[in-house]
């Protein structure tokens, strides 16, 4: 069974220990929400009805034997409802739509963050956009937050039967999806700094050294800042482009980049000289190779990051 908090009464005492309460509780509620829609956006508005829901129903009496079972049920479902319509939303997106990106944290524990980093990464944020929205929220709950199937039955407000096997349909989906050998971290963060040097220097013959046979480039501007058109394939193709992208990049004024774990992984963030967010580049590797790069330059994907540069502007101002 997941961790839960201790009992509590509905009489929390003072402001202090709701206020401490709901702050226990955020990270679980968006941890949750984000994975399920992919939207840091779209997960904080999650995140803030389910902990309002908290609040008023600690205030109408009612007896809350685990607040983190209590806030993850209103997550899933919010969450749940979310999918369905944005969807909706997603077919009349301009271009390739990619997950919007956060930052993590270099410094968590190595156990926590292998067994949660490849549930953040883009690959499989995109790679759940093709599951239903009970089965995301099933396999989410069974194997990444160890819930147990009775407790993800009544979440998801199916019978047990049911829930395993959505998990089963799901699982084997994303099985199918993904590769089966994984590369250490250290491994992983080498391969991105040689990676990122050899396309800062030009080096196209390095770059497809270290680039998969079938590697992947989606660019992700959601039709307000350049972008791909459509994402490419190929060795050959993909390092010619990241090449071009480079010097274009190094053409336009006091641009400066950070290596950063972008969704768990290896990535890096490009700036204009105000120190605006142009671009986050993401890496996905996989047995020794890159066999996937993901850029979002949609600035509403970006905004939760800091002040975003205009692209275009910067790209106009090359004369």
């Amino acid at each position: 069974m997941a961790s839960g908090a201790p009992e509590l009464a509905a009489g929390v005492r003072g402001v202090t220990e709701r206020e401490q309460l709901l702050d226990e509780l955020r990270p679980v509620a968006f941890a949750i929400a984000y994975r399920m829609l992919g939207s840091v956006t779209e997960a904080e508005d999650v995140v803030q009805e389910a902990l309002l829901r908290v609040h008023q129903a600690l205030d109408a009496g009612e007896q809350i034997a685990s607040p983190r079972a209590f806030v993850a049920t209103v997550s899933t479902r919010l969450s749940i409802n979310e999918l369905r319509s944005a969807r909706a939303r997603r077919e009349r997106y301009v271009g390739d739509w990619l997950p919007e990106p956060i930052i993590t944290d270099r410094g968590d524990d190595p156990a926590t963050h292998a067994e949660r980093a490849d549930s953040l990464s883009l690959a499989v944020l995109v790679l759940l956009e093709s599951l239903s929205p009970e089965q995301r929220a099933v396999l989410l709950l069974r194997d990444v937050f160890d819930y147990d199937y009775p407790e993800i039955a009544a979440i998801v407000g199916k019978n047990e039967d049911n829930v395993r096997q959505l998990a089963t349909r799901a699982r084997r989906h994303v099985r199918m999806g993904r590769p089966r050998f994984q590369t250490t971290r250290e491994q992983r963060d080498e391969l991105a700094r040689r990676f990122f040097a050899a396309a800062e220097q030009g080096d196209l013959a390095g770059l497809e050294s270290l680039l998969a046979h079938d590697v992947s480039l989606t660019g992700d501007g959601g039709g307000k800042a350049p972008a791909l058109a459509r994402s490419q394939r190929g060795r050959s193709r993909v390092a010619r482009t990241v090449v071009n992208w480079m010097r274009l990049a190094q053409g336009l004024p006091q641009v400066s980049s950070r290596l950063v774990d972008v969704n768990g992984g290896p990535g890096a963030i490009y700036l204009d000289g105000e120190q605006r967010l142009i671009t986050v580049l993401a890496l996905e590797v996989t047995d020794g190779q890159i066999t996937g790069i993901s850029a979002i330059a949609n600035p509403d994907k970006l905004a939760h990051l800091g002040p975003v540069a205009d692209l275009g502007a910067l790209l106009r101002s090359r004369g």
